[in-house]
Formats: structure tokens, C-alpha cells, sequence
């Protein structure tokens, strides 16, 4: 290694190494985007702070860590288990039975429930029938009101007709002639044949 002074009092000191550490090294500062020399300062500042050994690949503190997590990990997920997923479980399985035993009642599955659903049944039939025999009254009620309407209309232009009638055969003197009160006539009750 050489030193060298610049000036800003920098002391530099060189490494060598071979072509193959050099297109290594060349990979790892392309790759984090950074010069290779602050990547080798970044490297030696790692390892002095973490006290690892380069030779070290089956890192000791590393798998310390993640056996850790995988631990916490576990025990999250047991606890989760113990306090929420165990419980729902229960909840939902009393649940299913609770569905069940009203299914059964719903559908009569014991012999008291056949009698009260043939009951509901019946029941069911006959308000059908009432309801049937209520759409029918309604629909002559319909039908005699539709017929007092005409009764009531047809009695207004009889009336119509006869008053009319009246004030026309009024106006006649004791000189109108016979064939116009004859014609007077023969409208009147071709208007009442109309009705």
C-alpha cells in the first residue's frame, strides 16, 4: 500500500488486487449505483461495525436474526390463533348448529312442528280464499256501481228528452197543424229508442 498527501490533507492509500476481484468489484458499484471507491469504504465500515468475518459465509449473527423472527413470527401467529381465529371457530360452529336447529324447525323435522306447519298451512289456504272471494265482491260492487252510473245517466237524458218535449209541444198554439205535433212525437220517442 502507498500513501500519498493531497490537499485537503487526505491521506489515499492503493490496493491491488487481480482482474477477476476488479470485475467483481466493478459489478457490485454498477449494480448499488455508487464509485468503487466509497462501495469499498461502504464495505470495510460494514465488517468493522458488525465484527464479521469476510471468510464467515454460514453467518452465525445473521441466521441468529432470522431464527429470532422466524420465532416472533410463530408466536405471533399462535397467539393470533389462541386469541381470534380458535374463537371464531367456536362461534361459527355453534352458529352452524344454531342455523341448523331452525332449519329443522322451519321444515318440521320433529312431529309437533308438522302439525304447527300444517296449521300454517291451512291458515295460508284460507286466507287465499277469502282473499279470492274479496276480489270477486269488489269486482261486483264495480260492476253495480258502474251500472247505477249508467241507470243515473240514462235518467238524466230521459229527463232531457221529456223537458225538452214539453217545451216544444207548450210552444204549439191551437193552430199548429196535427203533423207537426205527429213529428214532434215521432222524434221524441225515436231519441227515447236511442237510449
Amino acid at each position: 500500500m502507498e500513501s500519498q498527501k493531497t490537499g485537503s490533507e487526505k491521506t489515499l492509500r492503493t490496493i491491488k488486487y487481480d482482474i477477476q476481484t476488479a470485475q467483481k468489484m466493478e459489478r457490485i458499484a454498477l449494480k448499488l449505483g455508487r464509485p468503487q471507491r466509497l462501495v469499498f469504504a461502504q464495505m470495510v465500515d460494514y465488517f468493522h461495525r458488525s465484527k464479521k468475518d469476510p471468510k464467515d459465509v454460514n453467518d452465525e449473527l445473521l441466521k441468529n436474526t432470522l431464527l429470532k423472527q422466524h420465532r416472533d413470527y410463530i408466536g405471533f401467529i399462535r397467539t393470533q390463533e389462541n386469541d381470534l381465529l380458535i374463537p371464531i371457530k367456536r362461534e361459527v360452529d355453534r352458529m352452524i348448529r344454531n342455523q341448523k336447529s331452525i332449519t329443522d324447525f322451519l321444515t318440521g323435522q320433529d312431529r309437533h312442528n308438522r302439525t304447527v306447519l300444517e296449521v300454517d298451512r291451512e291458515m295460508l289456504a284460507g286466507q287465499k280464499n277469502h282473499t279470492e272471494v274479496l276480489r270477486q265482491v269488489v269486482g261486483s260492487l264495480d260492476d253495480i256501481s258502474t251500472k247505477m252510473e249508467g241507470r243515473e245517466s240514462l235518467k238524466d237524458k230521459f229527463r232531457y228528452i221529456l223537458e225538452n218535449y214539453i217545451r216544444t209541444r207548450e210552444g204549439f198554439g191551437m193552430m199548429t197543424p196535427t203533423k207537426e205535433k205527429e213529428e214532434l212525437l215521432r222524434k221524441t220517442r225515436k231519441q227515447i229508442d236511442l237510449l
